[in-house]
């Protein structure tokens, strides 16, 4: 069980994107645009996403964050960090919102976990992680359990609501990646939400079938959600969409 996926959600289509607001689909439209722009400027110069998170980082073990010390934003509360450690994958991004960057309203869920959550300044929720190839390109998203991020655990809905929250609006490590990986969460909210609600769906279903154990920290069920994705294939659907 430990590292499959308990669900694997249908990814959204063209007639997903065609329901979308006009509004929505102007954002993922301009992120798309984004994305590929920022890989343009990197293959320009022979680099790829995952190269620039590494460079000047010395030896690249698993288990270890990359760059150290993760990436934060001071104003938005925005944070991310790259390592690896998964079957099938260079690496994947995990990405968060701090509790200072979170809309009001939203709170951790309430559960009798048996292991400590951080709170206060230290509170933090982990919204998508997104998984690399050795070209350093994405090829999926993915929801994991809580004791593989150490988070607070917030229902989908609150996630969903702090997706707009996540942007990283500095240079370090690297201004592409930067932008990157905060247009990623725009060009695939449909896909995110998507997961969000399906890791929900599987965390209630181990609840109901362990009523005694606290499933969250179980290490056997690593990931909740997954789910492909191609970016180029996404940019084209959502081009289609927003020009009809």
């Amino acid at each position: 069980m430990r590292g499959k996926a308990q669900v694997a959600p249908r990814a959204p289509d063209a007639a997903d994107y065609a329901r979308l607001p006009r509004a929505q689909l102007a954002a993922m439209h301009a992120a798309g645009c984004e994305i590929l722009e920022c890989y343009r400027v990197l293959r320009k110069g022979g680099l790829n996403i995952v190269g620039e998170v590494l460079r000047g980082q010395g030896t690249f073990y698993e288990m270890e964050h990359y760059p150290q010390n993760d990436v934060f934003d001071a104003e938005s509360h925005a944070q991310y960090y790259y390592h690896a450690h998964r079957a099938g994958e260079h690496g994947h991004f995990h990405t968060f919102l701090r509790r200072g960057g979170m809309p009001g309203g939203v709170a951790p869920l309430d559960y009798p976990h048996h292991e400590p959550w951080p709170e206060g300044d230290d509170q933090l929720a982990h919204l998508i992680a997104i998984s690399m190839d050795d070209y350093g390109y994405p090829t999926g998203l993915f929801a994991p359990n809580r004791w593989v991020v150490d988070d607070a655990w917030f229902g989908a809905g609150d996630l969903i609501r702090m997706l707009d929250g996540f942007r990283i609006d500095h240079a370090f490590p690297s201004w592409p990646v930067n932008r990157w990986i905060g247009a990623m969460v725009v060009l695939f909210r449909p896909h995110i939400e998507a997961l969000l609600l399906g890791r929900d769906r599987a965390f209630a279903d181990l609840r109901r079938a362990l009523p005694d154990e606290d499933v969250l920290e179980r290490r056997d069920i690593e990931v909740y959600a997954s789910m492909p994705i191609a970016v180029e294939q996404t940019v084209a659907a959502v081009r289609l969409a927003f020009e009809s």
